[in-house]
């Protein structure tokens, strides 16, 4: 307790109590600790203010106070970084003290549940000898404090329009930071209800301006998209390593890399030939990511902060710099790289045989688009390597191809939307991404790579970070019994489910008009795909063991096995250290999240791209199919294209529409008019909202046109069910390599 005195204190008396204070330290706080009243608070705080603009305190949100380049006792961190020994790092959210390097502060662990890097926490801090200490309070939703949006003025008054779909109120602008209207920013929330207003804390430019839909998803969800000075310049010191003379040379085999036409990096790519025994030789080389990025090192440890490159339309944040994810580690043609091949035998019913891992030196004979390689192969595209190189490939692949529909993995058709941008950035279509032989063949040699990988892992005693797709829970089952029941369609529930047996209903259903809303509600069933160091098989392509190994360029999960192949097979340095071991499960957790975040990010940005799209066809009539009905209106997408919008029940018209909730139809009360999940019908587009990515539509000529009477067909129970707007699962990626 300090001395109270006559009058107000020195200066050096509140910078000692502001240290020695257990508890933040407000202007109330020092001025009950020296006993201050009346006009000496007066006084207090024109000296606070003082000590402020000379640097010597600084405050927190709140109001309390610390010592300029210190930390306030309580404040909100941000996770940064868990160590191989679960030692848990974080960093103030906000620092601003110029000159002062933002401490780093070892967060005390808790009792109820790991916190993952990006984690948002409320701590009290401490300072400890040299460093510092944190005590977790509580964990703070992800955003909870700011509002990404676009300004508009209205009279002499700025607002805040949230770009989040379920934003539903805009904010007043207490201060706008010199930003203008029309402007994208970050905001933070101040005041207290019901008067809340929106500070402006960061300028992001104009929000139409071509890669801004993608910055948004970076800003709201977090994810990290600058490197430090001092990791690219480790980057650029192990680009420059020799590859080793210890590799097996495999520059004389004509292997190519077979990617989309717009691929930024260049993971793997596959080599095979008849052996004149009735089956094929075959080779799958991957980027040998593990001799550069090694364990402990800051390159390390920024990838698994990452855990996943983020792929946008218009860029990719890539989970390494570039000098490495697209160039020294990418496989590129005519160059020597360093390798870490996969090799085995396909004999001709399709089963792997003698797999083996090698670090190589490899010598792209091309890199070849999807579309290039099967025009090749269609005999429309003379391509030099079409005999040398391709059409092998497509023999052995044809035995893979066997052995794949024995083992009747799922199967759904769920088409991708492709964003395709002019060299500015501006949008000239969206239109869902062609599925060719070519993405079939590439996913499968990948897919015998990562089998051949986890079970050479088991077989070496060693870990296996494991990609794990579980079984169906029972109540997802059960739900999608009583879905599929409206179409007439048995589901037994005590049967053993497979994936083929979804593959059967599908088959019942045929070319339905209501299959695709049952391929999306058999998707809706899976289970979420994850990593871990316990094996518990991956159900969606009905196998036992199965891990991640052929893109360890843009995945942490992949670059660990990659590190337990060469511990394993004693092929030299980067391998697997104990700390990562030990720390197996929180790691399979962390990058889990991290993928997650991902998804959602390359989700939201497409839905902002197609309603910029849109935005330029407001007014217009178009095709369109229910997605989901709800007791407010029903949600609709357009065919061919994508993106959820919404037609409001109040703009159905002077009826009422009952919701029923058993068929999930909107029914009109007089007409019997109804909206069914599924439906096709003619919408017009009422509004497009690029920033938030948001859709409205209405009927175009009343309700006879837009509606219909129930479709007659069998049904027991009623009609569909339908379907929640969550998102999609993400287990299966058909066009992409994420499986």
């Amino acid at each position: 307790m300090p001395t109270r005195t006559n009058g107000l204190p020195s200066r050096q008396q509140i910078l000692d109590f502001i240290g020695e204070s257990d508890t933040p330290a407000g202007k109330r706080e020092i001025a009950r600790a020296f006993g201050l009243h009346g006009a000496d608070k007066i006084g207090l705080k024109a000296l606070l203010k003082d000590m402020a603009d000379e640097g010597l305190i600084d405050s927190a949100p709140g109001r309390a106070f610390h010592k300029m380049g210190g930390l306030p006792k309580v404040t909100v961190l941000r996770v940064v970084d868990v160590d191989d020994g679960g030692t848990v790092w974080a960093q103030p959210e906000r620092w601003e003290a110029e000159g002062v390097p933002e401490p780093r502060l070892r967060v005390k662990e808790r009792k109820r549940g790991a916190l993952a890097v990006g984690a948002r926490i409320l701590a009290r801090t401490e300072e400890a000898g040299s460093g510092w200490i944190a005590h977790p309070m509580k964990e703070l939703p992800k955003g909870a404090e700011t509002i990404l949006g676009v300004l508009r003025q209205e009279g002499d008054k700025l607002f805040l329009q949230g770009v989040e779909k379920k934003e539903r109120r805009d904010w007043l602008v207490s201060d706008a930071g010199g930003a203008e209207p029309g402007e994208l920013v970050m905001a933070e929330k101040a005041g207290r209800p019901p008067r809340m207003t929106a500070r402006v804390v960061e300028r992001l430019g104009d929000p139409f301006a071509p890669r801004s839909f993608s910055l948004i998803a970076i800003q709201r969800h977090g994810i990290p998209h600058v490197f430090t000075g001092a990791l690219l310049d480790e980057a650029k010191e192990v680009a420059s390593q020799p590859l080793g003379e210890d590799r097996e040379d495999l520059r004389d085999l004509p292997i190519v890399a077979i990617d989309p036409a717009d691929a930024r990096d260049h993971d793997d790519a596959v080599w095979a030939q008849p052996n004149g025994e009735g089956s094929w030789d075959a080779i799958v080389a991957i980027a040998d990511v593990s001799y550069y990025v090694r364990p402990g090192s800051l390159l390390d440890k920024e990838a698994r902060a990452r855990g996943n490159s983020v792929y946008f339309p218009d860029r990719v944040v890539p989970m390494l710099p570039e000098v490495l994810s697209a160039d020294v580690c990418s496989l590129k043609e005519g160059v020597d790289r360093a390798a870490l091949a996969c090799r085995f035998t396909v004999t001709k019913d399709g089963a792997l045989k003698e797999p083996r891992f090698s670090r190589a030196v490899v010598r792209l004979a091309a890199n070849i688009a999807y579309e290039d390689a099967q025009r090749a192969i269609d005999g429309t595209l003379d391509h030099p390597l079409t005999e040398k190189a391709l059409k092998p490939l497509w023999d052995c692949w044809d035995a893979l191809n066997r052995a794949r529909a024995k083992r009747e993995p799922l199967d759904l058709d769920l088409p991708e939307r492709r964003i395709v941008l002019d060299e500015k950035g501006r949008i000239l279509s969206v239109a869902p991404r062609e599925r060719l032989d070519a993405h079939k063949l590439i996913e499968d040699f990948m897919i015998a790579a990562n089998v051949a990988a986890a079970k050479a892992l088991e077989a070496k005693k060693m870990p296996v970070m494991y990609r794990i797709h579980e079984p169906p829970a029972r109540e997802k089952l059960a739900g999608l019994k009583d879905y599929l029941e409206t179409f007439g369609v048995k589901f037994a529930l005590g049967q053993v489910i497979r994936p083929a047996t979804f593959n059967r209903i599908l088959e019942q259903i045929g070319d339905a008009d209501f299959r695709p809303q049952v391929m999306e509600q058999v998707l809706r069933t899976q289970t979420q795909a994850y990593y871990g160091p316990g094996n518990h098989g991956h159900f969606g392509l009905a196998l036992g063991s199965y891990a991640h190994f052929t893109s360890p360029i843009r995945r942490y999960a992949d670059l660990l096995v990659h590190r337990a192949l060469v511990e394993g097979y004693k092929l030299g340095p980067g391998g697997l250290s104990s700390g990562e071991v030990d720390a197996f499960e929180r790691i399979g957790e962390g990058i889990s999240q991290l993928e997650r975040r991902a998804m959602e990010a390359e989700r939201e940005t497409v839905d902002r791209y197609v309603a910029a799209y849109l935005s330029e066809h407001v007014g217009s009539v178009m095709d369109a199919r229910i997605t989901g009905v709800q007791s407010f209106g029903f949600f609709a997408t357009v065919e061919g294209i994508g993106g959820d919008g919404l037609v409001p029940a109040r703009d159905l018209g002077s009826e009422y529409f009952r919701y029923d909730e058993a068929g999930h139809q909107l029914v009109g009360e007089h007409s019997g008019t109804a909206f069914t999940l599924g439906q096709r019908l003619q919408l017009r587009l009422a509004e497009a909202n690029p920033v938030s990515g948001a859709l409205r539509f209405e009927p175009p000529d009343g309700i006879g046109s837009a509606g219909s009477a129930p479709r007659e067909r069998e049904r027991k129970g009623g009609s569909p069910r339908v379907l929640k707007r969550r998102g999609r699962p993400g287990n299966i990626r058909h066009q992409g390599k994420r499986r």
